[in-house]
């Protein structure tokens, strides 16, 4: 690879976030589905007695595999600063979901 082509893949790329996507949204459950081409994750609000939708994330499964990694290392780097994430089932759960 010469220099130049090297210099080419190094360049950053520059990340705006527009002011209605900074403020984010909660989400205390998730379900998730695939296709063979995309995994689909709905991040969900949950206040009894009605759930809604109120983020939807498709992406290919290469990267929802990088998606996995990138969680399983901050929970790892969470964890050796703050101490084990107890793992609490939620008592209901959207029909379909993996529980966890």
């Amino acid at each position: 690879m010469s220099d130049k082509e090297s210099d080419e893949i190094k360049q950053e790329l520059q990340i705006q976030v527009p002011a209605d996507v900074q403020r984010g949204v909660y989400a205390n459950q998730m379900f998730t589905a695939h296709t063979q081409e995309e995994f689909i994750m709905d991040f969900i609000l949950a206040t009894p007695p009605i759930g809604m939708v109120n983020a939807r994330v498709i992406v290919s499964p290469t990267h929802a595999k990088r998606i996995m990694a990138a969680l399983q290392e901050n929970i790892k780097q969470y964890e050796a600063r703050y101490g084990e994430i107890a793992q609490v089932i939620p008592a209901t759960a959207p029909e379909g979901a993996i529980r966890h």
